[in-house]
């Protein structure tokens, strides 16, 4: 898909961004330039979208609630920033059909294994969703490791926001072999201790 529309947007607005959720950034030197890669943080607010697309140089490409894309102007606007349907109630075989896709055609996705807002809540203390594992193996993708963090982990405007971006994991080094239900959850929890790592550093700073 052509990315002038987004470079243009996020050029206008990315600094913006930063200022308006007092984000710093950190470890932006660990993100892959090309190839397929998942994006995976833990997810704090629907505002989460935002945070991730200004914390990286690429495009990232998110899922959106299918009713978003009916409501005149906005659907139009979210497509063309790279937004793609999901049908609420889990389970969209259309939506991962989707993802796959567009991973394999060397693009970046967002994730969130929690697969809903936690505000308020520890990371660590969620339960988590094991789809990551199964597009890494279905792509070949990378995955990107991210950290949002806020005291309280409630995230507000002009509250500080720390971003931490772990270093890519190729998917050769998540020693998959078989791609059975057991090596998506034994991947996704690796990932996601990865990020509880990363938010328990960031709460000590």
């Amino acid at each position: 898909m052509s990315t002038g529309f987004y470079t243009k947007m996020y050029r206008l607005f990315q600094p913006a961004v930063r200022r308006f959720y007092r984000m710093r950034v950190t470890g932006g030197e660990h993100e892959p330039p090309a190839g397929p890669l998942l994006i995976c943080s833990n997810h704090l607010s629907n505002q989460d979208v935002v945070i991730l697309a200004a914390s990286v140089k690429r495009q990232v490409r998110f899922f959106a609630k299918a009713e978003l894309f009916k409501v005149p102007l906005l659907g139009r606007l979210i497509t063309a920033l790279g937004a793609f349907p999901v049908k609420r109630g889990g389970g969209d075989v259309s939506a991962m059909k989707k993802t796959i896709e567009i991973l394999k055609n060397g693009e970046a996705v967002g994730f969130y294994p929690q697969g809903h807002r936690r505000p308020g809540i520890h990371p660590r203390e969620t339960a988590l969703q094991h789809g990551l594992g199964m597009l890494a193996w279905r792509t070949n993708a990378a995955i990107l490791p991210v950290a949002i963090y806020t005291k309280g982990f409630k995230l507000r405007p002009f509250k500080k926001t720390h971003v931490i971006i772990g270093k890519a994991i190729p998917f050769e080094s998540l020693n998959m072999t078989a791609g059975n239900p057991e090596e998506y959850r034994r991947v996704t929890e690796t990932v996601f201790t990865n990020i509880i790592g990363m938010i328990d550093n960031a709460e000590n700073i």
